[in-house]
């Protein structure tokens, strides 16, 4: 049996450990090799598929506005933008503007849209305060029974009262009576007249309401505004005036000063007198018509002006949403007052006991 010499077995193995610790070596830095090789085609293939993307974001910003391709573009400005907005937003609605910080209080903010409710509330709360200011509201026309009212009244138009009651006087001293004017002659008449202006239409006016008074109501004048209202030169504002002022039915006078006031109140926006009656009717109780009518009229002429109204020297501007549309300096505005408010006469030749003014004068002899 041969053997195998021992000689030859050591050495090979003695190689074969000598080898292994290359091979383990070498066999490491190939799959280190491998991991980095990897690992850079993954960031190259990051990187392509970023790149398009880059492309893409710099072509669309040079598109003009208005293309979606912007909008996605620019999420980052976009967002910017609208967080922008929301703080200009919130600072409009948190922050009171300089109108309506210079406001009186009470008034509602502007754009800010008035319930019906709160309308009526304020409209209310105005007629009050305006009981408290002219207490000694009253008709200014001078008279002494119906008849005297109802021709004054229609002597008024497109007049003074001052200038009415100047005139009416030496009107009454030649025809106290509807029979008596009924058989003025015109041209008589119209003299009497003439300081009011319009005499000739007056004039026709007065004559055949008297003929009516004298013919059909016994020369008495009628208590109900149906009746009136068919006597010539006679409407509703006529006939609520005299209605008001020698029977004590209640009516709302809607001349120029009151019609003025209510829309500047915000009470209503009717431009018709018999629409804004009929609004102002619903507003306030049937027991208040006659004197809110001279309480509105009162402040027209005195305070609330048409051209300029004297809105810092005004008592009821902290309810008034048209507060800023005249004077608002309180010194400025006192100027602005007139009749018994400015220290002047007022309109009535023969005034209530309880006027706090002085009475007008008579007309000066020609």
């Amino acid at each position: 049996m041969n053997e195998t010499p021992a000689k030859p077995v050591a050495a090979a193995q003695a190689a074969a450990d000598e080898a292994a610790p290359k091979r383990a070596a070498a066999k490491k830095k190939t799959v280190a090799k491998k991991a980095v090789t990897t690992k850079d085609a993954a960031t190259k293939k990051a990187t392509v598929a970023k790149a398009p993307a880059r492309k893409t974001a710099a072509e669309t910003a040079k598109k003009p506005a208005g293309q979606p391709a912007e909008q996605a573009a620019k999420p980052a400005k976009k967002s910017a933008a609208k967080k922008t907005a929301a703080k200009k937003t919130a600072a409009k609605k948190t922050a009171p503007s300089a109108a309506s910080a210079a406001a009186p209080a009470g008034k509602a903010p502007a754009g800010k849209p008035e319930s019906r409710v709160a309308m009526v509330r304020r409209a209310r709360r105005m007629n009050r305060e305006l009981a408290e200011l002219y207490p000694y509201a009253h008709p200014e026309l001078d008279f002494t029974n119906p008849f005297e009212l109802l021709v004054a009244t229609v002597l008024s138009a497109q007049t003074t009262d001052l200038r009415v009651n100047q005139t009416t006087p030496g009107l009454f001293a030649v025809c106290p009576t509807p029979e008596d004017m009924a058989a003025m002659d015109p041209e008589r008449l119209e003299e009497l007249i003439r300081p009011t202006g319009f005499f000739r239409a007056k004039t026709k006016s007065l004559i055949g309401l008297s003929t009516a008074l004298r013919d059909r109501f016994g020369g008495e004048v009628p208590g109900r505004l149906e009746d009136l209202v068919t006597l010539p030169g006679v409407g509703r504002k006529t006939a609520n005036v005299v209605l008001g002022n020698a029977f004590g039915v209640p009516g709302i006078t809607v001349d120029t000063h009151f019609g003025r006031l209510v829309r500047r109140f915000g009470w209503t926006t009717q431009e018709d007198p018999e629409k804004v009656e009929a609004e102002i009717a619903e507003i306030f109780p049937k027991s208040e018509w006659t004197m809110l009518s001279h309480r509105v009229v009162f402040h027209g002429r005195r305070v609330c002006h048409s051209r300029k109204p004297a809105c810092g020297a005004c008592g009821i501007a902290p309810l008034c949403p048209s507060y800023g549309e005249g004077e608002t300096d309180p010194e400025k505005a006192k100027k602005l007052l007139k009749y018994e408010l400015g220290g002047r006469p007022g309109q009535r030749l023969n005034p209530p006991a309880d006027y706090p003014g002085q009475p007008a004068p008579p007309m000066a002899a020609p």
